[in-house]
Order: C-alpha cells, then sequence, then structure tokens
C-alpha cells in the first residue's frame, strides 16, 4: 500500500494563458530583436498588437513593473513566471505613451488592464510594436502549446497552455 503512494506519478499541472493583446501572432524567432528571437530571456510568443491595451493572460501577482512602464512581469500562483514586453526598445521612451494600472504586488485576474500604450508615439520613435510574452523561468515547463491561430482577441481568446513538470 505505502509503496504506491510513492510511484503514483505527480500530477501535471496545465496553465492556460489568455490573449494579452488583440493582434497577429507572431513567433519569437521572428521579434526584431536577437535577445528575444534566440529565446535568451525566455520562451514563448510574441504578438504584433491592432490596440494598445496590455490584459493580464494569467491569474497571478505582478511582481516587475518597470519604472519605464514598457515591461512586466507576473507569477502564477504555480510559480510560473511571465515577461511581457510592450514592443522593441521602448525603454528609450523613458515611460512616454505608457500608462500602467497596477503596481508590483498586485493581485491580478486573466483578463485585468494592466498597461495601456500608444501605438502611434512608439511607432513614431521608430519601435516596433511587436510584443513577447515570454516565460522566463523555462525550467518549470514540460510542454508549451500556441494555439493554432493568426489573429487573437485580448481577454477573450486563449494564446497558449503550458504544462508544468
Amino acid at each position: 500500500m505505502l509503496r504506491s503512494l510513492f510511484s503514483r506519478k505527480k500530477q501535471q499541472q496545465e496553465v492556460s494563458f489568455l490573449a494579452p493583446l488583440t493582434g497577429a501572432i507572431v513567433p519569437l524567432s521572428e521579434v526584431p530583436d536577437p535577445v528575444f528571437a534566440q529565446q535568451v530571456v525566455g520562451d514563448g510568443v510574441a504578438i504584433l498588437p491592432t490596440e494598445g491595451l496590455l490584459l493580464s493572460p494569467i491569474d497571478g501577482k505582478v511582481t516587475h513593473l518597470f519604472p519605464t512602464h514598457h515591461a512586466i512581469g507576473l507569477t502564477t500562483d504555480s510559480g510560473l513566471e511571465i515577461l511581457m514586453h510592450i514592443g522593441i526598445d521602448t525603454v528609450k521612451l523613458k515611460g512616454q505613451g505608457f500608462t500602467p494600472f497596477v503596481a508590483v504586488g498586485d493581485q491580478i485576474k486573466a483578463g485585468d488592464k494592466l498597461i495601456q500604450f500608444d501605438t502611434n508615439i512608439l511607432q513614431e520613435a521608430g519601435c516596433p510594436i511587436v510584443t513577447p510574452i515570454v516565460i522566463t523561468n523555462g525550467d518549470l515547463v514540460a510542454e508549451k502549446n500556441i494555439v493554432d491561430k493568426t489573429t487573437v482577441l485580448a481577454g477573450q481568446e486563449p494564446l497558449m497552455t503550458v504544462v508544468l513538470k
């Protein structure tokens, strides 16, 4: 009896990501920044947004909010860490065009507003608006599945699921 308790396989947990932006799904390899394209920061996917509102893809906690509000880190209750980086080279805007709705330590639910951003300001500054959504602690991930679609609606459709080890 005792042996069977230890031989049981651990139940794998699945984390579903809601689309945090409305737009076209872009493979990370096509993001015009080698840090994201070569998955230096982590694995995931990117979205080319058609609207300037970033929503939470998961339930969890805000663990990082860059002072320039161009990037945000979230952590799920299961410990999965997600980084969302609005646009490329947007740190140079020093916060111009970004309005956060959350602060570090806030508990958030999938679909909650995180950051509003002005796509025109980003594009006028020469910043690509493609937005990587990456898992920064991929060692917890056994499997990643991105939806088989070309576009997604923020807060209304799934983006990907990951199975934790």
